[in-house]
């Protein structure tokens, strides 16, 4: 191969290697659903390391496999080698082993980086889709949230992400805390920080000043209200729109008063720094903040009345009206519903990773599971003309999976672009009802069953074998044994 240069030799062969493994065809049928949004070089082998050589499990073959296995919400890796093994073997292909050990090592050794330049990809292509940025006068809103989530009781997860310190070893899980960026317009995650459970939310958010830009707006609920995280998005120019925190801040007795409704206040810094801020960050900070407070009215009729205060650094009540702000807030609920999906509907709230590498890419290919398939979501919203918040996100997921199956099945290249405009179609036709103030409570209705706790290490743990010694001692006793009264008398006796 190019004998009159061989110093180029190396680079040409890697270049061929590339072609060959991006150019083939379709490997798995979500590639066929989601391939526009990830271009196929960006799953070609690496040139060294892991994932260099064309086996079996190859980066693209691996990639999409686990991306499916996140999607079936709760599939095993079995379930995914057996998908893997069928498509491979339709499409005339060596289909990869049947043990689980070839496939994981696969996985653990997914390039990092890779994912992470798929996933800021897809969320530079939705903000470029869009023809308007965002409700609050053209600018782009981020909302952060937090939530935790649990992991496999290994001895790597408890060494990085440790359960509660109240809980007796082998009791317990693995917890990590996230921190996340949501885009308002798109509804995509656009960035995110995982830590230890005992690492607040602020403290995370630290770790995420390259997720916003100047002139973007933040808003947050009352949790990440407090003066120096205010005076830090001043000095990046990044404004705020937060829920006031505290009794004292919301009192409109005090500042120039510009409506009813709105005050222009002054908050002194603080004695003690916030958070992790060292002296130096704290000393660098302005001694006082002029910001606005703004009363917002949530009326509905038939409802009462409920009055929220916000604390905000947009100063100009002309461009940026109460009505405008309270509109602002309260499309930030319907938001946070996002990491509900995706730890409900996507089943993230028990990770199932054994080391916390791979606990990152399984986080990881949650988070792009959920991204593509909001970005099926607005692709329906702007071809039909619909609201992107009323579309569904489990439906949408839903009809993703079955749609890729139909994809996969047809048999030209006109006969996907009909699937693919239906599909688009049916997910603008599944929307969810208008419920404005609808409350969804934190609450469970099921039951659950009065199994005994795991109170200590499972191998010394001693199952009751007559169960009403343990109903005798449960607030469930009477109302599932009648037996344990029996029992009660004559233990008595």
């Amino acid at each position: 191969m190019t004998p009159d240069f061989p110093a180029w030799s190396g680079s040409f062969a890697a270049q061929i290697h590339r072609l060959r493994t991006t150019a083939g065809p379709t490997l798995h049928q979500f590639e066929l659903l989601f391939g526009a949004w990830i271009l196929p070089w960006r799953l070609a082998q690496q040139d060294e390391g892991s994932h260099s050589r064309d086996r079996s499990w190859n980066l693209r073959l691996t990639f999409w496999a686990f991306l499916w296995q996140i999607a079936q919400a709760g599939a095993s890796c079995r379930e995914a080698i057996r998908q893997a093994q069928a498509l491979c073997r339709l499409h005339g292909r060596r289909p990869p082993p049947d043990e689980n050990s070839p496939y994981c090592q696969a996985r653990a050794s997914l390039p990092v980086e890779r994912l992470q330049e798929i996933h800021d990809a897809l969320v530079t292509e939705a903000d470029a889709a869009i023809a308007t940025k965002d409700p609050c006068c053209g600018r782009r809103v981020k909302i952060a949230d937090g939530c935790t989530v649990t992991a496999p009781d290994t001895a790597a997860n408890q060494k990085k992400y440790p359960q509660q310190s109240v809980q007796k070893p082998g009791c317990g899980y693995p917890i990590l805390r996230l921190v996340a960026f949501l885009s308002l317009a798109t509804g995509l995650l656009t960035a995110w920080a995982v830590g230890p459970w005992r690492q607040s939310e602020m403290a995370l958010l630290q770790t995420l000043w390259d997720g916003l830009q100047a002139g973007e707006v933040l808003l947050a609920d009352r949790g990440f209200c407090s003066w120096g995280l205010l005076a830090m998005c001043l000095g990046r120019n990044i404004d705020v729109v937060f829920r006031v925190k505290g009794s004292r801040r919301k009192d409109f007795r005090y500042g120039q008063r510009l409506s009813r409704d709105e005050r222009l206040v002054k908050w002194k810094k603080p004695k003690q720094p916030a958070w992790t801020l060292t002296a130096k960050q704290w000393a660098a900070l302005p001694q006082i903040l002029t910001l606005r407070l703004v009363r917002c009215r949530m009326e509905r009729p038939g409802f009462r009345t409920q009055k929220v205060i916000l604390v905000t650094t947009l100063l100009d009540s002309q461009k940026f009206p109460p009505a405008a702000l309270s509109q602002l807030y309260y499309r930030r609920w319907a938001m946070e519903l996002t990491l509900r999906n995706i730890k409900i509907t996507l089943q993230m709230d028990h990770l199932s990773c054994k080391t916390p590498e791979n606990l990152d890419r399984e986080i990881r290919l949650h988070f792009l599971v959920h991204n593509l398939v909001r970005r099926l979501m607005l692709e329906a919203a702007r071809r039909h003309g619909v609201p992107l918040d009323r579309v569904s996100f489990a439906g949408s997921l839903a009809a993703a999976r079955r749609y890729s199956e139909a994809l996969l099945q047809a048999k030209s290249q006109a006969c996907r672009r009909q699937l693919r405009a239906e599909l688009f179609r049916v997910l603008a036709g599944d929307l969810v009802p208008d419920r404005p103030g609808r409350r969804e409570p934190r609450a469970v209705k099921r039951r659950p069953k009065p199994y005994p706790r795991l109170m200590c290490h499972r191998h010394k743990f001693r199952e009751i074998q007559h169960q009403n010694r343990y109903y005798l001692n449960s607030v469930f006793g009477p109302k599932y044994r009648k037996s344990s009264v029996k029992y009660r008398r004559s233990s008595r006796a």
